[in-house]
């Protein structure tokens, strides 16, 4: 499942495109073409024959004609299918808007940029794929109020990224100033993004700055993910009960119906294993 951090970031990019420009130019010390438009296109790079790929943002700049197409990265850790896939992306999105095509991902953690930043030796002599990365060493801090409420979005990233430093402080005064400025529904999603990622002394800050006391999450962006994430939990300890109660039986649990039981979600379907595990003879049983 998506997790909130992850759809809140692609959220923002679809709030701003522009903003792929500005990590490009502000983090990462990039050139890029001057263009009038940015827009934020179809994820959905899919082959024919069918073979599914979605990227998790792609942003095409136009200047009467597209001039430079940013296929955006959410990496929250190390995927390593990625590194077969990521230069699909490019190519497929290249092919598309016939313009230069540039892969950027964003990391919140450190440890994952390093491991994003290594090259990905495509087989051909000389080709080789250097994804760009905008980690929290290559963020800027924006500390100036003014700053930040002309640029709301860049201003998250900032305060996920440097609102925990022994520093932050200035940062998260600047991200409250942007959040004064937008209406309710953008201003409450982007406080939880940042307070859900903040470290706890740096989040009690935030929330005195927001007068609210201990947070619950505001938007309904934010608790439809908070809701699923309660339902998969619950879903979850139904599986291991289940899977328990056949062991404490006596039960051989082979690991294809472990494996069957733990994959489930639905919680009316577990309640009903649940039940016959209490009184089956044999393991299959459960699944009759």
């Amino acid at each position: 499942m998506p997790t909130l951090e992850h759809e809140a970031f692609i959220m923002l990019f679809k709030n701003r495109p522009e903003m792929a420009a500005e990590l490009l130019v502000r983090a990462l010390g990039l050139t890029i073409p001057s263009y009038r438009e940015a827009r934020i296109e179809s994820g959905d790079l899919t082959q024919c024959p069918p073979v599914q790929y979605q990227a998790d943002a792609v942003v095409t700049f136009s200047d009467k004609k597209p001039v430079l197409t940013v296929v955006v990265e959410v990496q929250r850790g190390r995927d390593y299918d990625k590194r077969w896939s990521w230069p699909v992306y490019l190519a497929a999105v290249r092919a598309r808007t016939r313009c230069p095509a540039i892969l950027l991902v964003i990391c919140p953690d450190a440890p994952t940029a390093r491991w994003c930043m290594k090259p990905i030796d495509m087989g051909h002599p000389g080709w080789r794929l250097v994804p760009l990365v905008a980690g929290p060493d290559a963020i800027p801090a924006l500390t100036d109020p003014a700053e930040a409420i002309n640029a709301p979005e860049f201003a998250v990233l900032s305060a996920v990224a440097h609102g925990g430093d022994l520093d932050g402080q200035p940062v998260l005064e600047a991200f409250h100033a942007a959040l004064t400025t937008l209406d309710d529904e953008r201003s409450r999603l982007y406080a939880d993004i940042v307070l859900k990622m903040l470290p706890e002394l740096a989040r009690k800050h935030m929330e005195e700055l927001m007068a609210v006391g201990t947070y619950e999450y505001q938007s309904d962006f934010a608790k439809k993910y908070v809701a699923e994430g309660k339902a998969e939990g619950k879903a979850e300890g139904k599986a291991e009960a289940i899977v328990m109660i056949l062991d404490s039986r006596g039960l051989s649990v082979p690991e294809e119906a472990r494996s069957r039981i733990l994959a489930c979600t639905d919680a009316a379907q577990l309640d009903i294993w649940l039940q016959r595990a209490l009184t089956v003879a044999a393991v299959e049983d459960v699944f009759a």
